[in-house]
């Protein structure tokens, strides 16, 4: 019986090495993608400062309103919202709090008749919007852990057209923002319509850049020509902040599982040596007992 358990915690031992060596990969090729993820973030964010600042100088030179382009709309009563996730699991909790996020959101939403239009990236995201009852009305997915400018087009595509056809009144984005390789936030973003200008400063003019800036055309033609490009870049942003979000919390949690495996390991080995102690002195007692036996039918001959 002894010589049996000890068998089988040493398949487990081995079936638990093997894991370890599979966890502790993926925590080697998550902490190498951080890095890679952290530059793309960098080289992408003067891209979008910069049309974030043209757009603002360009509404802030209009003579008249900018209509439903920029602003928070008071009371929208049609949203369109995109949930960015991962393809893969894992990564600890990073989709379960996206989702969860959005899943808040839209019984908040709910609540107070809003209607929702869903639009994912990420496999992860389909199956759990729809297992609750949630109709996905587009998906991306295929590229959450190294997205291309031209996946963050195909996606602002889908958000631009109904905004711009008033379709909705409003769009927004759900995803995790990457402020460290520390601290990574879920955070829900209006991107449509646009932010607001930057504050104004103390003498009552708004900020602006140094030097001269001529816009061409004049008017909504001009913000309603930048508005997609604004989106793509926007949408561009997410998924890259998204995708070092997606590589840091599969680094931690492929990390803790490798701590868990080596624990696991010294934990089945003290068993199964005191399960081979228990072999071996069950051993020694018959063997002790068969000799004792022996030696008493000895005994017992000789006075006879």
């Amino acid at each position: 019986m002894a010589g049996g358990q000890e068998r089988v915690l040493r398949r487990r031992i081995r079936s638990v090495q093997a894991t370890k060596k599979i966890t502790r990969a993926m925590e080697l090729i998550a902490a190498s993608q951080i890095v890679r993820a952290q530059n793309r973030i960098a080289s992408a964010k003067p891209y979008q400062e910069g049309i974030a600042q043209v757009l603002a100088e360009a509404a802030r030179d209009l003579p008249g309103g900018t209509g439903r382009l920029i602003g928070v709309p008071e009371a929208p009563t049609s949203v369109l919202l995109l949930a960015v996730v991962a393809d893969r699991g894992l990564c600890g909790g990073y989709n379960a709090n996206v989702l969860r996020t959005t899943e808040r959101l839209l019984a908040a939403g709910t609540e107070r008749g809003v209607r929702y239009r869903l639009v994912t990236t990420g496999r992860k995201a389909v199956s759990y919007l729809r297992f609750r009852g949630h109709e996905v009305e587009s998906s991306f997915t295929g590229f959450s852990d190294r997205p291309a400018f031209t996946d963050a087009r195909e996606v602002a595509g889908v958000l631009c057209a109904p905004f711009l056809e008033e379709a909705v009144d409003q769009v927004m984005v759900v995803s995790t923002r990457f402020l460290s390789a520390g601290t990574q936030v879920v955070e829900t973003r209006q991107v449509l319509p646009l932010p607001v200008p930057g504050p104004e400063s103390s003498s009552g003019e708004a900020e602006r850049r140094a030097g001269y800036t001529e816009l061409e055309p004049d008017g909504p033609e001009l913000l309603a020509s930048l508005v997609p490009r604004y989106v793509e870049a926007a949408v561009f942003g997410a998924l890259l902040e998204a995708a070092a979000s997606e590589h840091t919390a599969r680094q931690r949690a492929m990390a803790a599982a490798t701590d868990n495996a080596d624990e696991l390991t010294k934990t089945l080995t003290r068993v199964m040596n005191r399960a081979r102690q228990d072999a071996i002195t069950t051993e020694i007692m018959e063997i002790v007992g068969g000799a004792e036996a022996l030696r008493q039918a000895e005994l017992s001959e000789h006075e006879d």
